[in-house]
């Protein structure tokens, strides 16, 4: 994946301030054996760019002063409230150095598995991207799980998964993270969903007419004496 950026010569606070009026999101490209570079990205096929995956896990190329460099994405940030990107940095990416970074897992064959195909249980998510160390050249865009083998009461771990070739997990805390772990639908979960399901259904005129009926005759009969 490309994008075109920029040289910028000035920097600051006022500087970045008016370089976002003009359109223009400010960065820097840094690491390497050059030294860090001010840049500057065109903010609306910015925004559009940071909207796919691969610019978050994967290697770019760079097309900065009619030379392309391969990089990879270190930080962004964004507007608290706006739709608007604030800064952005680059990190310059050498073939033989391995790099640290978080890459998305993909589940998959979860609604054919046991756990929820035959026995009706909830599969939670508990970890959605994983912290990898690879060469550059061996990063995945994303990690895949297969999830047809969870049963009822199991859990899937780090160590469960196969990484692609030359990945290796990076442990933060714990050496064996949970990724997916599976609980039963409680009593009082079922009960509700069937009474949506009750409340959903159609109703029949002929028994709901009868059923008027009979509310209207006992509203209009008189109260016994005492």
């Amino acid at each position: 994946m490309n994008f075109v950026a920029f040289e910028r010569a000035k920097q600051g606070t006022g500087a970045s301030r008016r370089l976002r009026i003009t359109g223009r999101t400010p960065g820097i490209v840094y690491g390497g054996t050059a030294e860090p570079t001010l840049i500057e990205i065109d903010h609306n096929a910015l925004w559009h760019a940071i909207k796919k995956e691969a610019f978050h896990a994967s290697i770019l190329d760079m097309e900065l002063g009619g030379k392309t460099e391969k990089v990879l994405l270190r930080d962004l940030q964004m507007h608290p409230f706006r739709q608007l990107i604030l800064h952005i940095d680059f990190q310059r990416v050498d073939a033989k150095t391995r790099l640290t970074m978080k890459v998305p897992l993909h589940f998959s064959g979860e609604e054919e598995s046991p756990a929820v195909k035959a026995e009706g249980c909830l599969v939670n998510h508990v970890v959605t991207e994983l912290n990898i160390s690879c060469l550059p050249k061996d990063i995945p865009e994303f990690i895949a799980v297969d999830l047809t083998g969870l049963k009822k009461g199991s859990s899937l771990h780090v160590k469960d998964i196969t990484l692609p070739k030359g990945v290796k997990f990076v442990a933060k805390g714990q050496e064996n993270p949970v990724l997916v772990s599976v609980s039963a639908v409680s009593a009082e979960a079922e009960a509700d969903a069937a009474a949506a399901a009750a409340a959903a259904a159609p109703v029949d005129p002929k028994a709901a007419k009868a059923a008027a009926g009979k509310e209207k005759a006992a509203a209009a009969k008189p109260a016994a004496k005492k």
